[in-house]
């Protein structure tokens, strides 16, 4: 029934035009990558698999997923500014269609500024722009005395960058002492059930296929 005062066809217009923009507005911002993409998977001991064995390691586990090539250019111990110095070098190798990143963790366990982070991240997004390859990222939590939670720099530089934010599920399986090999560190469990997260922000994005 059309609400009162409002002519039947106006109302059926109105609604149309609501549910169409409604669909756009929830429309994926990308296009999917087929099997056999290379996507490279930029970080340190997180992206590395440390804790856990090279074949149980977040990006081994996202290509089982994705049936990309996932590269694994995690490097343990390394700042968001040294991963990022590496990016240009292994764009030039591998040239990814994509690029994930996930760097910070050392910063905040240095107790290094944050303004270097966002700094290195946008370096990141910038180079991987000029060298057409898409980019994201992959927050990092911190531990703080109301426990452990994704550090807000990382929306805050996706929001300035305009680049995804994917959701990784970190912060939560930090803290449930099943899922981690030590206090920084995933096991296997762990790292499946990030990659699991992790692929889906991608079906989300729309990258990887539903």
């Amino acid at each position: 029934m059309a609400l009162p005062g409002l002519r039947p066809w106006v109302f059926t217009v109105a609604l149309a035009l609501t549910v169409t923009l409604g669909g756009c507005k929830d429309k994926p911002r990308h296009a999917a990558l087929p099997q056999g993409t290379t996507v490279l998977a930029l970080g340190d001991s997180l992206t590395h698999g440390s804790g856990a064995t090279p074949d149980t390691s977040y990006p081994a586990l996202l290509a089982l997923v994705s049936g990309w090539q996932v590269v694994n250019a995690g490097v343990p111990g390394e700042s968001a500014a040294q991963g990022c110095e590496r990016l240009p070098a292994l764009i030039d190798e591998h040239r990814p269609q994509l690029v994930l990143v996930l760097l910070g963790g050392n910063d905040f366990l240095r107790r290094m500024p944050e303004r270097g982070v966002i700094d290195a991240l946008q370096s990141c997004v910038e180079f991987a722009r000029s060298s057409r390859t898409d980019v994201a990222l992959i927050p990092v939590p911190r531990f703080n005395a109301g426990g452990i939670r994704n550090a807000p720099l990382y929306e805050e530089a996706g929001r300035a960058s305009d680049v995804p934010v994917l959701e990784s599920g970190l912060a939560s399986l930090l803290a449930q002492s099943a899922m981690r090999a030590d206090a920084i560190h995933l096991n296997a469990a762990g790292y499946r059930e990030m990659a699991m997260t992790i692929a889906e922000s991608l079906r989300t994005q729309g990258w990887l296929q539903r």
